[in-house]
């Protein structure tokens, strides 16, 4: 299996990043939408915030950690800004109408619980509610991060699947992601211990449950509490990319942050080359395990 991979850049910024294998050997591809630290201008000059406040919402390392999927012989696709400029992770028009002037379009999806809860496509917040602007923002200047940064980010992934699962007739997207700990510190004593990871494959209707399984096993047997679909089911990639009965699956990995960093100072622990060594087994255990089914479909064919 080849491919065609390489860095698509707009004039002004970098959008994302493909790291690819020196053979794509693997129909799965690792995609990590919020592991981005670039601070667009656009959003600079219309927030309230100090930077380093614009940074708590992302996925800090996380690119970092799933990276021995390259040496696995699947691509790595990251976003390189910042989450809290736009996420990857919504429908296109997830757009809150509180933060706009006028009124917006018909086609917007103004009602989500992601938009109700200030973390649209544009998100309204950081953190634990942190306000990013203190007054309205043009509804073309959201149309236009939609058209210069999501859309050519879903196109190049999509392109990717679509590769991987025309030449042998299966694909796995892996979206990557973490969570802050007080995120599900509400757990104790409710579903047992916090959990370290959250696979969401939308209630086994993205991924069949034999990947999901295997997942949740090698994290178990390392001593990580694992949850499933709780409090996390997969947000918008996973929902978009997981058709099982069509050879396409996908699943969301949250990994809790306290397990990597220190939370307060965004610096990387002692804990962290263990868990990059654990997800990078992971992945060489994923990639045999899919390898048997591409195999039965060629011989099919």
């Amino acid at each position: 299996m080849g491919a065609e991979l390489h860095v698509v850049t707009l004039p002004a910024l970098n959008i994302f990043e493909i790291i690819a294998p020196t053979r794509w050997t693997a129909p799965m591809v690792f995609n990590s939408p919020h592991s981005g630290t670039i601070l667009p201008p656009e959003l600079i000059a219309s927030s309230s915030l100090p930077e380093h406040q614009l940074h708590i919402s992302e996925d800090s390392f996380v690119d970092e950690l799933f990276a021995g999927c390259v040496d696995a012989g699947a691509p790595l696709m990251r976003a390189l800004f910042s989450r809290s400029f736009l996420d990857l992770n919504r429908e296109p028009y997830e757009f809150d109408a509180r933060m706009f002037e006028g009124k917006l379009p018909s086609f917007a999806n103004s009602s989500s619980p992601r938009v109700t809860s200030g973390l649209g496509t544009i998100p309204r917040t950081v953190g634990d509610g942190v306000l990013i602007y203190d007054r309205p923002l043009h509804l073309e200047d959201a149309l236009q991060r939609v058209e210069n940064y999501y859309r050519p980010y879903h196109r190049a992934l999509g392109q990717l699947l679509d590769e991987a699962h025309t030449a042998t007739g299966i694909s796995l997207l892996v979206d990557c992601h973490s969570m802050p700990s007080s995120a599900v510190s509400h757990f104790v004593g409710v579903a047992g211990p916090i959990p370290d990871v959250v696979l969401g494959d939308r209630f086994g209707s993205a991924c069949a449950p034999d990947i999901t399984d295997l997942i949740d096993e090698t994290f178990a047997k390392a001593g990580l509490v694992v949850l499933r679909n709780k409090p996390y089911s997969g947000g918008f990639f996973t929902e978009n990319h997981g058709r099982p009965r069509h050879g396409r699956h996908a699943i969301q990995i949250e990994l809790n942050r306290a397990l990597y960093m220190d939370q307060t100072t965004r610096k990387q622990k002692s804990g962290f080359g263990a868990l990059q060594k654990l997800l990078t087994s992971l992945n060489e255990s994923l990639a045999a395990h899919i390898a048997p089914q591409q195999d039965q479909r060629a011989a099919a064919e």
